[in-house]
C-alpha cells in the first residue's frame, strides 16, 4: 500500500518534470520555427497540428500494444472493444478534442503576434480558468492558499501585460491591432483550455478505461478536425507547394515536442491534476524567459 503511494508521487513528480523540460522546449522551438528567415515557403502550422495528432495516436497504440503484452491479436480486440464498440464513449471526447484543435491553431496565431514571454504569461490566465472550471465541474475545494496562489498567479499575469516605454516602441513594431489579435486569442485559448482539461480530468477519472485509449480517441477526432483545419485555412497553399512544405528538422523537433506534449499531459492529468499541472507551466514560464534573455537574447525583463 505504501509502496504504491509513493510510486504514485514519485510518478506524479517524473510526469509534472517531463511536463516542464516539455512546454519550455516546445515554445522556444516553436517561437524560433515560426520567426526564421527562410528560402522557400514557410511550414504551414496546421499540418504541423495534424501530424503532431498522428503521432500522437501512433505513440498511443504502441503503448496500448505493449499494455497487452505485445499481442497484436489483443492490441486488436482492445482497440475494437474499447473503441468501436462503444460508439458513445467515443464520442465524449469529440468535445475537448474540438477545443484542443482550435486552441492550437489559436496559439499559432497569438505566436505570430505575440513575443514569446508576453504570450506565456498571459497564457497561464488558463490556471485560473482551470480553478473555476475545476470547482464547478469536479466540485473540488480550494483551501485558501491556493486561491491566494492563484490571486498571486493573476497579478503576475496583469502586470506583464502592463506596456512599458520600451514595450511600446516595440509594440509599434507589432502594431495595436496585431498585439490586440494576440491577446484576444490567448485569452479564449485559456476559456477553452480550462474547461476542455476539466472535461478531459472528469472523463479519464470516471472511467474505467486506460488513459493511452482515451488520447487514442482524442487523437482521432484531432486529426480529423485538424484536417479540415487545414483546408479552411491553408487549402490553396497546399495544392501549391503540398502537405509538407517548408518543412525542416526544426519543425519536425516542434512536432514531436507538441505530440510529446499531449502524452505528458494525459500522465500529468491522471497521477496529478490540471490545477498542478498549471503551477507546472509557471514553471517553464521561468524556464522560457531566462532562456529566452540569455541565450535566444530576443527578450529583456523589465
Amino acid at each position: 500500500e505504501e509502496q504504491s503511494q509513493e510510486m504514485s508521487t514519485n510518478l506524479k513528480y517524473l510526469s509534472l518534470g517531463i511536463l516542464v523540460f516539455q512546454t519550455t522546449s516546445l515554445v522556444l522551438t516553436m517561437r524560433y520555427s515560426r520567426t526564421l528567415k527562410e528560402e522557400g515557403p514557410r511550414y504551414l502550422s496546421s499540418t504541423a497540428v495534424v501530424i503532431a495528432e498522428l503521432l500522437k495516436i501512433l505513440a498511443c497504440v504502441l503503448l496500448v500494444y505493449k499494455d497487452s503484452k505485445c499481442n497484436l491479436r489483443t492490441l486488436n480486440r482492445v482497440l475494437h472493444d474499447e473503441i468501436l464498440n462503444k460508439p458513445m464513449e467515443t464520442l465524449k471526447l469529440a468535445i475537448p478534442s474540438g477545443i484542443y484543435t482550435l486552441q492550437n491553431n489559436l496559439l499559432y496565431v497569438a505566436l505570430s503576434n505575440l513575443d514569446a514571454a508576453t504570450y506565456q504569461v498571459t497564457y497561464q490566465l488558463k490556471i485560473l480558468t482551470t480553478a473555476l472550471f475545476s470547482v464547478s465541474m469536479l466540485s473540488k475545494k480550494l483551501g485558501v492558499y491556493q486561491w491566494l496562489s492563484l490571486v498571486i498567479l493573476m497579478t503576475g499575469v496583469a502586470f506583464v501585460q502592463w506596456p512599458s516605454d520600451s514595450q511600446a516602441t516595440a509594440a509599434k513594431e507589432h502594431s495595436a491591432g496585431s498585439q490586440f489579435i494576440g491577446l484576444m486569442a490567448v485569452l479564449i485559448a485559456c476559456f477553452s483550455s480550462g474547461f476542455a482539461g476539466v472535461y478531459f480530468e472528469k472523463i479519464l477519472k470516471e472511467t474505467k478505461q486506460s488513459v493511452w485509449i482515451r488520447n487514442i480517441q482524442l487523437g482521432f477526432f484531432g486529426s480529423i478536425f485538424g484536417l479540415v483545419g487545414v483546408y479552411i485555412y491553408d487549402g490553396e497553399q497546399l495544392s501549391k507547394n503540398g502537405f509538407f512544405q517548408g518543412y525542416n528538422k526544426l519543425t519536425w523537433i516542434v512536432v514531436v515536442l507538441q505530440a510529446l506534449g499531449g502524452l505528458v499531459i494525459a500522465a500529468v492529468i491522471k497521477y496529478a491534476d490540471n490545477i498542478l499541472k498549471g503551477f507546472a507551466t509557471s514553471l517553464s514560464i521561468i524556464l522560457s524567459t531566462l532562456i529566452s534573455y540569455f541565450w535566444l537574447q530576443d527578450f529583456v525583463p523589465t
